[in-house]
């Protein structure tokens, strides 16, 4: 009984001088309770021989979590999570499975190299009521890692660098592939989360295995981004920035957009889907490179229909060359420039790609489509810039073996002599040829023998029309080269009755004169 009432005591006094620390607290001013605070700190690390690293969600800028805490995240979440006794779990929004972490205000033990070091998840709320626009402003999460202090080089050297790779690596196997297009430059808001980007998962399932194309070429193409890859060093060495251009090129429907997410699937990689037209100046491209991440492929689409980058160049040639054929007679002054709204240039766009800019970061690939290689400009699509230039051409037979096994699980057949006969007399995209070795419907479900005599009637026909195209297209250069002629001996005609019609007025201008001169009587002797 007597022990109950000491610690009854105890706790009474406990409770009545933090009470009053309270009271006193608001009547001290900061500084002193500062100088407090730190007088303790020393009191408690004489007593204490352990030493603590807090770790805070928000880096400095106070906009984005911080790096090195989300790897701490996924690092404890694998290799702690299962030592904790309160767990949190969630989705994350960039992760495709359930991620199971420490949860707040709970400690989690792990041993390094011989040394024990304790992890605790804490939240602490703002004392005072204010709302913010930053994140992390209301409440503050933070994880706090606590170890001996005969420890401090060798968790500070060696263990937290092992801590941030292992996280980073789990985060990267738990990654969320994404797709992203950026927003219109007027709903910008980092206040309010507007992002310069926007996404949704990317669950696209083609790969190389599925893309229709040659199997050599796929081959070679599979060597050069597992190279690209693991080549972080071999750029450091030859001091280039970690990217690689591709530029693809070929009709509509020869897989240029599957061979993109062929490779995004390959490498694991993001895709930004950037679009031009919604671009306002250079300035604006620089903001959404900054803005990607590294392991990504930056895609412009049909860059030749985007914007018109070569429309300057070539009105700046031909103003040049009206200049130096000009006279010194006073000229009106020139049309504005209609298009204000977009101030992007080609040299923004190669800058973008190739200049100082492109160094921030790095794992990047950029990929430009388009199916008129021959209008781009050439600097645009330069070695260095470009780097690799892939055809994706027509479907031929050995990228049709392929389709079939894909949709058909078929690798030989008795129509394949004939199907290869056809497609090398004929164009036809790899679209059209997979449409027709697709079902048409579950009722009318084909079998392979249908749908390979279907492709081969299509391919017939296309083959016809390609003829009859030829033909008309023959017939119609023939009518314009004849209607050409035509229209130059005409020309040629008229120029000849001009020249007759000119020398028989000067002729008769010249008997006028010798009229006038007889009536004058101005004949010379030797006239008459």
């Amino acid at each position: 009984m007597a022990m109950m009432d000491k610690w009854t005591g105890l706790g009474s006094a406990l409770a009545s001088f933090f009470f009053l620390w309270s009271v006193v607290q608001n009547h001290i001013p900061v500084a002193f309770r500062y100088r407090l605070s730190t007088w303790g700190n020393k009191l408690v690390s004489f007593f204490s021989p352990y030493l603590e690293i807090t770790i805070n969600e928000y880096g400095a800028e106070g906009f984005h979590r911080s790096d090195f805490y989300l790897a701490v995240e996924g690092y404890l979440s694998d290799a702690c999570a299962r030592r904790a006794r309160k767990l949190r779990a969630e989705l994350g929004k960039n992760s495709k499975k359930l991620q199971v972490s420490v949860d707040d205000n709970d400690e989690v033990t792990d041993a390094f190299a011989g040394a024990t070091i304790w992890w605790y998840a804490c939240k602490q709320f703002a004392g005072s009521q204010v709302i913010s626009f930053y994140p992390g402003e209301e409440e503050r999460r933070f994880y706090r890692v606590i170890f001996h202090q005969r420890h401090r080089d060798l968790v500070v050297d060696r263990y937290l660098p092992y801590v941030r790779e292992e996280g980073r690596a789990v985060t990267d196997r738990n990654h969320q592939r994404r797709l992203f297009t950026n927003n219109p430059s007027g709903s910008w808001n980092s206040y309010r989360g507007k992002n310069v980007w926007s996404h949704v998962p990317f669950e696209h399932p083609a790969t190389f295995d599925t893309l229709t194309m040659d199997p050599d070429d796929k081959e070679e193409i599979l060597d050069e981004l597992q190279a690209f890859r693991e080549a972080k060093d071999y750029y450091t060495k030859v001091g280039k920035p970690w990217k690689r251009g591709y530029l693809l090129y070929g009709p509509p429907g020869t897989g240029k957009s599957t061979m993109i997410v062929a490779m995004a699937n390959f490498l694991d990689y993001d895709v930004y889907d950037l679009e031009l037209t919604a671009v306002k100046n250079n300035t604006e491209l620089r903001k959404l490179f900054i803005e990607t991440t590294g392991k990504s492929i930056i895609v412009v689409e049909d860059i030749d229909c985007s914007v018109d980058l070569t429309g300057k160049r070539k009105d700046k040639k031909a103003e040049k060359k009206a200049d130096a054929d000009s006279d010194d007679k006073p000229k009106l002054p020139m049309e504005p420039d209609k298009d204000e709204g977009s101030k992007m240039t080609l040299s923004g766009l190669l800058n973008f790609i190739d200049g100082l800019w492109s160094a921030c970061g790095g794992e990047r690939i950029i990929i430009f489509t388009t199916n008129h290689k021959d209008k781009l400009d050439p600097a645009l699509i330069r070695r260095g810039r470009m780097d690799r230039h892939i055809q994706m051409s027509y479907c031929r037979f050995r990228a049709f073996k392929v389709l079939a096994k894909n949709y058909l699980d078929v690798e030989e057949h008795e129509l394949f002599g004939q199907i290869a006969q056809l497609l090398e007399e004929t164009d036809m995209s790899p679209a059209d040829v997979a449409e027709n070795l697709m079902p048409m419907s579950k009722k009318k479900k084909r079998d392979a023998n249908a749908c390979f005599e279907g492709l081969v009637e299509a391919l017939k026909q296309a083959r016809q029309e390609a003829a009859a195209k030829a033909l008309a297209e023959a017939a119609k250069a023939k009518e314009e080269a004849e209607a050409k002629e035509k229209a130059e001996a005409e020309a040629k005609e008229a120029k000849e009755k001009d020249k007759a019609a000119a020398e028989a007025t000067e002729n008769r201008g010249e008997d006028k004169g010798k009229d006038s001169k007889m009536s004058n009587g101005e004949i010379k002797e030797g006239d008459k």
